[in-house]
């Protein structure tokens, strides 16, 4: 069932009153409407548009799923297109919820596909400012594009939390490589999604706020200016975090190659340890007579050359910190 809400001269008049009261209601001036569609068919979107004379592409853009965050204008109403997100921290994984609004003069019809986003959370946000509601549909909208920021900051806080949480396993004694990359990567995914619905948030603000709208008074400017900070804040924050993934990666293959030169360096010390005691076996090993060639004075003889190469060996590349 569609939910809505009657403002009646920037009060709250009513709610959940059916649909086909909206043209009536609509008729008093003072009056303003706001009505949720949840996964909406195509007849119930013909009906709205019918009564509100909404264009017919903007009813197909808002019923078509992953559109990019946009503000169309057509003759009588405006569409916006925006995405709420939410990361989940576990994971690094960014999800998005799309809501699309038709804003009339009077009304503000906000349509979804799923009830991923949470419209409860904006209700409460509108009940909560609710002696702005006298500017109509701007103070509907605004509480619509706040929670959508909103979001947006929290969800690049959030990131910026768990970036912090790779940088220290970067550096740790024995860090586990193969969850690292797989954070890294998902954390990487995540930000150009939440970049791809953060940066266009920009325009429509600031399209909003443009003197030739309407939707917007005097009263409501500095509120949406805020939400606009906000958007700026968010996508230069967002854009800061890919460069330190990026550093995060390269830090850590830095510090691959840096682990794996000291393992070669120390093993290759050792090869040429083991290699003296190995070619004086070798030499007295021949069949063939040489000096101390079956005594004891031979065996000792090379028992303490293997000792002494071996250990002065040792100390020298032990002392220039080869092994």
């Amino acid at each position: 069932m569609p939910r809505n809400r009657l403002y009646r001269d920037g009060t709250l008049a009513d709610e959940d009153f059916p649909v086909t009261e909206v043209s009536r209601l609509l008729k008093d001036e003072g009056a303003v409407v706001w009505l949720d569609l949840c996964g909406p068919s195509e007849s119930d979107m013909a009906a709205i548009a019918d009564e509100l004379g909404l264009h017919a592409t903007s009813v197909e853009d808002a019923l078509e799923s992953h559109e990019r965050p946009k503000l169309h204008q057509y003759d009588t109403h405006l569409l916006v297109n925006a995405y709420a997100v939410c990361l989940d921290e576990s994971s690094g994984r960014l999800t998005t919820a799309e809501v699309s609004a038709f804003v009339t003069p009077r009304a503000l019809v906000t349509v979804r596909n799923d009830d991923r986003f949470d419209m409860d959370a904006v209700v409460a946000r509108w009940d909560d400012s609710s002696s702005l509601a006298g500017s109509g549909v701007g103070f509907l909208l605004h509480g619509l594009l706040d929670f959508v920021v909103d979001s947006h900051f929290d969800a690049v806080q959030a990131m910026d939390d768990h970036i912090e949480s790779l940088e220290d396993l970067v550096f740790a004694q024995r860090p586990n490589t193969v969850d690292m990359q797989r954070r890294a990567l998902a954390m990487r995914k995540s930000l150009v999604t939440l970049r791809r619905v953060v940066l266009p948030m920009r325009e429509v603000l600031n399209s909003l706020m443009r003197r030739d709208h309407s939707v917007v008074d005097s009263r409501m400017v500095p509120y949406y200016q805020d939400v606009y900070d906000h958007v700026l804040r968010a996508s230069e924050w967002t854009e800061s975090l890919r460069d330190m993934v990026a550093t995060i990666r390269d830090t850590q293959l830095n510090l691959q190659g840096n682990r794996l030169n000291l393992i070669m360096k120390k093993v290759t010390g050792w090869a040429a340890v083991i290699a003296v005691p190995t070619a004086v076996t070798g030499f007295y090993g021949q069949n063939v007579p040489y000096p101390g060639f079956g005594t004891t004075s031979g065996f000792w003889t090379s028992t303490v050359v293997v000792l002494v190469l071996s250990v002065g060996l040792y100390g020298l590349f032990k002392r220039r910190d080869w092994l």
